[in-house]
């Protein structure tokens, strides 16, 4: 039997993250097909789509002001970038990834055969990515550099500058630069524009999955030099073949009303982010280092045991949070900012009644309290 490779952050999303108050969401509050204008009169079920449908290839192109012959569709972000690194890497071939990082981009790359060199975020500095080490732990055996920005579970940003910094070593050696922004369309003021205008040696991969709640269209993208993009659609021969057609028409339509969906998008990150550093100012036992942008915050309980507290919040409060584990660190949660501010609100309420240590909402004591006399005074 061939080696099966499972990602067990992806499965523990699917069949174990959801909760009464969920805050284990990376992605916008999902949207609805009449959010975007609905179905089409002729929701047609086949069409011109067969190496990408293109009015939809222009509208990504345009969001990014690339050229279409640059854009190659996928299904989601997450088989974005499994074409890209496919497209790259053949087995043995050494690529250097960000740790932590998010679970499916690691796997992609060992699943490909890849030898895996690892480059620090480290905690203490907030996440950030070091660029004069990244470019020390370029070698000529470097075939690809693999990062997410934002940063996914700290929402950070890398810079331009450091970005450039990478391409450039990268670009010396041949190597590429694979750049996941699938969150980046949440900076919403100073765009740092898609990585792909830093250099050739760039490629960018996003989806509208997590900024605007449309994960149901599954419309992902790579956005890549020409060369390498007919290379990327050739790879979607393999895998996935043609698209869904009603997707695309309706992810046209939501490419059309993109401002509104990131004015949506802009109002609930901004009341959510406010909403938790209020509550965590409350608090002395967390540590984490909260960015301007982003969907979720990376949290260091400093008196609990950080999957203890996540078994925990689920037991007694019906709250879910990310155990660091999934992401290479197991003293940290990730909390999402970007559900429905009312959940966000009573699951943290919640959150600050486990770590104070008062009766939690399913312990015995609360129980116990919600039935005695004197509680219904």
């Amino acid at each position: 039997m061939a080696r099966v490779m499972e990602s067990p952050y992806i499965e523990w999303a699917k069949v174990t993250s959801a909760a009464r108050w969920n805050l284990a969401t990376s992605g916008l509050p999902h949207l609805s097909a009449n959010d975007i204008g609905g179905w089409p009169e002729t929701p047609l079920l086949t069409g011109p789509n067969a190496y990408g449908y293109p009015p939809l290839l222009e509208r990504i192109a345009a969001h990014h002001r690339v050229r279409p012959a640059q854009v190659v569709t996928a299904t989601g972000c997450s088989m974005a970038n499994f074409l890209a690194l496919a497209a790259l890497v053949e087995p043995g071939d050494e690529v250097l990834i960000e740790r932590p990082t998010y679970d499916p981009l690691l796997l992609a790359a060992s699943h490909l055969g890849a030898r895996l060199v690892r480059f620090d975020r480290r905690a203490a500095d907030g996440f950030r990515v070091d660029a004069d080490e990244v470019v020390a732990a370029i070698s000529p055996r470097t075939r690809v550099v693999v990062l997410a920005n934002l940063h996914n579970p700290s929402s950070q940003q890398t810079p331009n500058a450091a970005l450039a910094r990478i391409g450039d070593a990268a670009a010396r050696i041949g190597a590429h630069v694979i750049v996941d922004e699938v969150y980046l369309d949440t900076v919403f003021d100073a765009e740092p524009g898609s990585c792909v205008h830093l250099g050739p040696s760039f490629v960018a991969t996003g989806s509208l999955t997590k900024a605007y709640g449309l994960s149901a269209l599954r419309c992902g993208w790579v956005i890549a030099d020409d060369e390498l993009a007919r290379a990327i659609w050739r790879m979607t021969d393999l895998y996935g073949n043609v698209q869904p057609f009603a997707m695309d028409l309706l992810a046209v339509q939501a490419f059309d009303r993109l401002p509104a969906l990131r004015a949506r998008s802009r109002a609930l990150l901004d009341v959510n982010r406010a909403v938790f550093a209020a509550w965590s100012a409350t608090r002395d036992d967390l540590s984490f280092d909260l960015a301007p942008w982003g969907t979720t915050v990376c949290v260091r309980p400093t008196r609990m045991d950080a999957e203890h507290l996540c078994e925990r919040l689920r037991a007694e409060c019906d709250v879910s949070v990310v155990p660091g584990r999934f992401f290479e660190q197991p003293d940290y949660i990730r909390i999402s900012l970007c559900t429905d501010t009312p959940v966000l609100q009573e699951g943290l309420r919640r959150l600050n009644q486990l770590l104070t240590g008062l009766p939690t909402p399913s312990s015995p004591d609360a129980r116990g309290a919600q039935s005695s006399p004197s509680s219904r005074s």
